[in-house]
């Protein structure tokens, strides 16, 4: 069989460089993976922990890498040999007893409810449509009704300026026509003199 495959092109990568890095549960790795995205081509970088790898150096080999993002677990399963796979790299080594470390996954829900247990409890929760709405609704009737109190306020203080206006203007013809009767006094018993005089 493998005289048969050594004539083959299995895959366009460099097959023996990947197969030497040695690849195995327990091993961080970072995983550049070409993506296409609307014509443009780009990496996107996987970094995690090797859960399993499978079906040995074989051009079928996969291995499953799984990490933690925003407390939800996410597993991908990588063709060893694919082409989309721009470059592999091993970050950290740990010493493991078994070839796959699928209990990993139990392991991570178990911290996680115990987590759960130490936290208090809060009522939260978002709005429906219908509320939002509603709330949005309110507030405008009671944006108007401040308004409209703010405006009757302003009436009411223009009204009592006015009136306070008028009743100034109402005790300053009230004290020029005193002036003026007062000026009349005066001037009356100055004429009867000189008529006197006369």
């Amino acid at each position: 069989m493998k005289a048969v495959m050594e004539g083959v092109a299995v895959s366009p990568v460099n097959m023996e460089e990947r197969q030497s890095l040695g690849l195995r549960a327990g091993d961080t790795v970072r995983v550049h993976q070409k993506i296409q995205d609307k014509g443009k081509t780009r990496i996107q970088i996987f970094e995690g922990l090797v859960l399993a790898r499978k079906h040995g150096d074989e051009p079928g080999a996969t291995f499953t890498v799984r990490k933690m993002s925003g407390g939800i677990g996410i597993e991908k399963i990588y063709p060893l040999y694919s082409p989309m796979i721009d470059k592999l790299e091993i970050v950290k080594r740990a010493k493991v007893r078994r070839a796959k470390l699928y209990y990993i996954r139990e392991k991570v829900a178990r911290e996680v409810k115990r987590q759960m247990r130490r936290m208090s409890l809060v009522s939260m929760s978002t709005e429906s449509g219908i509320e939002s709405t509603a709330r949005a609704a309110e507030e405008t009737k009671k944006a108007a009704a401040a308004a409209k109190e703010a405006e009757e306020a302003a009436a009411a203080k223009l009204a009592a300026e006015e009136a306070k206006a008028a009743e100034a203007a109402a005790a300053v013809e009230e004290l020029t026509t005193e002036v003026a009767e007062a000026t009349e006094v005066i001037e009356t018993p100055e004429t009867t003199e000189e008529e006197k005089k006369d």
